[in-house]
Formats: C-alpha cells, sequence, structure tokens
C-alpha cells in the first residue's frame, strides 16, 4: 500500500513530462523486484506478461516479465518511455524505419541489472531475455501507450494493434485495428 501511494504522489505531479521528467520520475520510485513480485505471471507462450501498475491521463507504469520469445518490432505510438531492468539482462535492438516504412535494424545492446534505457517517441525496438535470463522490467511511459505498431518484417507488414495487445502479431482479429503491407525494395 506504501508503494502505492508513493507512485500516485509521484506520477500524478507530472504534467506532459520531458524526457527528464519520465526518468526522474521513475528513478525516484525506487521500485525495487520484491515490491512487484506478486503482480507477476506465466507469459503463456508470449514474449511476456504484463501488468498495468498504474495509469493516469499522464503516464502510465506497467511491470513486465520475460519469457525466452522475442517480441516483434514495435513503436510505442505517439508515447515515449523508459525502461528499468529490475531483473535479469535485456537485448535490445534498436531499428531505423526505411522510407518505404520497413525497419532496418542499427544496433543490438544489452542491459543489465538497474540500468534504464528511452524509448523515444515512434522509436522501432524489440527486446528479448538475454540467454536464460529471468528478465523484469519496469516501464514508465506518457502518455500511456495507444496505437502501438507492430511489425512483421517476413511478411513486409505493420499492424496497429489494440491496447490490449502486447508486442507481437495478434492472434486476435479485434487486436488489429490496421493492418499495412509495406513494401520491401530488395524484392521490388
Amino acid at each position: 500500500m506504501e508503494t502505492l501511494h508513493k507512485t500516485m504522489n509521484v506520477l500524478d505531479a507530472l504534467n506532459n513530462p520531458s524526457k527528464k521528467e519520465l526518468r526522474e520520475a521513475l528513478i525516484s520510485l525506487d521500485i525495487g523486484l520484491e515490491e512487484i513480485r506478486s503482480n507477476l505471471k506465466s507469459s503463456n507462450g508470449k514474449p511476456y506478461y504484463r501488468k498495468l501498475l498504474y495509469q493516469n491521463e499522464e503516464v502510465e507504469l506497467l511491470v513486465m516479465n520475460w519469457s525466452q520469445i522475442e517480441c516483434a518490432p514495435h513503436d510505442h505510438g505517439n508515447s515515449q518511455g523508459w525502461i528499468k531492468v529490475l531483473n535479469g539482462s535485456s537485448l535490445n535492438t534498436v531499428y531505423e524505419v526505411k522510407e518505404n516504412g520497413l525497419p532496418s535494424e542499427l544496433f543490438t545492446k544489452v542491459h543489465t541489472l538497474g540500468e534504464l534505457f528511452y524509448a523515444p517517441n515512434k522509436g522501432v525496438h524489440k527486446m528479448k531475455a538475454e540467454e536464460e535470463s529471468d528478465l523484469v522490467t519496469l516501464h514508465l511511459y506518457s502518455p500511456p501507450i495507444s496505437g502501438m505498431m507492430v511489425y512483421d518484417l517476413k511478411k513486409c507488414a505493420v499492424c496497429v494493434v489494440s491496447d490490449d495487445c502486447g508486442a507481437w502479431w495478434p492472434d486476435e482479429q479485434q487486436q488489429k485495428l490496421k493492418e499495412i503491407q509495406l513494401k520491401n525494395d530488395v524484392l521490388a
């Protein structure tokens, strides 16, 4: 209960927060693995299980525990955010979106316990737990994520997904808000 009260005080004070303000807020929350362990569940064959810890009109705070399955390349809609590694280590691959709309891999970086990394507005990335790592991450986004785009690089397609879908190609039709076929210049 004390963690929730502190979270509300910190996050409710944010109004259209900047990149720096979001980072400072996530750090000041000082949430550790033990405080959120009861929120973690099986990913049930998906890349991760996510639990919304707190949301208001300005921000959302989520915890995710990861399987060994890599999520799909995705953006966070019009949101920006910070990700903190609470346990394990993460492989984070960052992409550049080409003129044809197809993401191209730029680099992969390992993030370990305690590290924070930034997810910019319209930035495309994918994540997974590093080899056999028991990865748990804490995410703070502003505004709350809506209109996330998930890419299928094999199909050369992108899908705008519903807010209840994660960073994977939707299994259910109602989670596909819009599907777009992209042009692969290599095949053209």
